[in-house]
């Protein structure tokens, strides 16, 4: 059944900033709890349900959510983010930012997930094929995160899950982005509870550590997919984020290197990376000049928002662009999040405007 969300957006100035959070622990949480609900930014688009990690996409002139679906399953909390414990996804869809949310109902069960053992995470979406395209990570029964793809005729699905997952994919949070040309990459990838740390040169390494502060930071991921949208034509590859003087970043520089998060845009024939930093709650960017890279790190697109680490979207939408994200203005609690929109404004030279997730802050 479809549940129709009346929600009425604040429209912002063209100064604005704002945050997310993603699937980890609270424990090492630098955010001051923020008790004033006036001084949140934007306020929740959901408020049916959690929701978190929206993956914005305009399908067929409308706005379309697929986020992650929050849910107190009374899991014990740690550092590997047992506690997110999502069992399904909901997509939302509305006119414009700013109108009525609908909500079309479970789009995809775990239950319904051949391979699946448990922990559905951050989705994302795509269309192509005459098809739309839904791609998710979950743990399977070997505890191991692999992502999958699912396939539907509407963008609301529901969708049908393959029975296994794609070849040579691992870790979580995948993106999805087509390009000019038709071209379609999938970008994946997260440290501590999304298990990258344990892949090297796409080798699984159960008793992998994480990177120390001298140490080369961690990469994220990404290949091409294949036409048919199911699989890779290629190797698994790293993807280079680099200082301004074109260094790698070490694991130490923990408020620029990668996290988790990969969200991928193009703006003025630039290839714009960005991610979340993690454990220092940043929703940081680079730019590049083709969707391999490597990308130059340019700043930071969001401060840090109530909650825990940030995951976001960016899209555009009739020549604005915003950025989707998610905090916990509702609950207060990490693992129960929801989902909000904000403007997001390029300076003249390519860079972008950062945003808080606060008014005067």
């Amino acid at each position: 059944m479809k549940h129709a969300i009346r929600y009425s957006l604040l429209l912002l100035t063209a100064v604005t900033v704002i945050a997310s959070e993603s699937c980890q622990s609270p424990n090492t949480s630098k955010n001051a709890e923020i008790k004033d609900s006036t001084v949140f930014l934007s306020p929740p688009l959901i408020t049916s349900m959690y929701t978190a990690d929206p993956s914005a996409h305009l399908f067929e002139g409308r706005i379309y959510l697929y986020p992650s679906h929050d849910t107190a399953t009374g899991t014990p909390e740690n550092d590997n983010g047992d506690h997110f414990n999502m069992m399904d996804f909901h997509v939302f869809s509305m006119d414009s930012v700013g109108g009525k949310v609908t909500d079309h109902g479970v789009a995809l069960h775990i239950r319904d997930i051949p391979w699946a053992g448990r922990q559905l995470w951050a989705p994302d979406a795509s269309f192509a094929n005459g098809t739309y395209y839904l791609y998710f990570p979950v743990k399977d029964k070997q505890d191991i995160f692999r992502i999958g793809v699912a396939t539907a005729p509407k963008p609301e699905g529901p969708f049908v899950a393959e029975k296994t997952p794609i070849t040579g994919s691992y870790s979580i949070d995948p993106c999805v982005f087509k390009d000019d040309d038709g071209s379609c990459y999938l970008y994946f990838g997260g440290i501590w509870g999304g298990q990258l740390q344990r892949w090297n040169n796409n080798v699984y390494d159960s008793t992998a550590r994480l990177r120390q502060g001298t140490e080369p930071a961690i990469l994220p991921r990404m290949a091409k997919l294949d036409k048919d949208m199911k699989h890779f034509s290629e190797t698994v590859r790293e993807i280079k984020i680099l200082d301004s003087a074109g260094n790698l970043f070490k694991e130490k520089d923990n408020d620029k290197r990668f996290f988790e998060a990969t969200w991928m845009h193009k703006y003025k024939g630039k290839y714009y990376f960005s991610y979340s930093t993690g454990d220092t709650h940043n929703i940081a960017y680079a730019i590049g000049d083709n969707p391999y890279g490597p990308f130059t790190y340019k700043g930071i697109v969001l401060n840090p928002v109530k909650g825990w680490t940030n995951h976001h979207s960016i899209i555009d939408v009739n020549g604005k662009w915003y950025l989707f994200y998610h905090d916990t203005q509702l609950s207060g609690k990490t693992h129960l999040r929801n989902v909000k929109v904000a403007p997001l404004v390029y300076h003249e030279d390519g860079t972008i405007q950062t945003i808080s997730a606060y008014h005067g802050k």
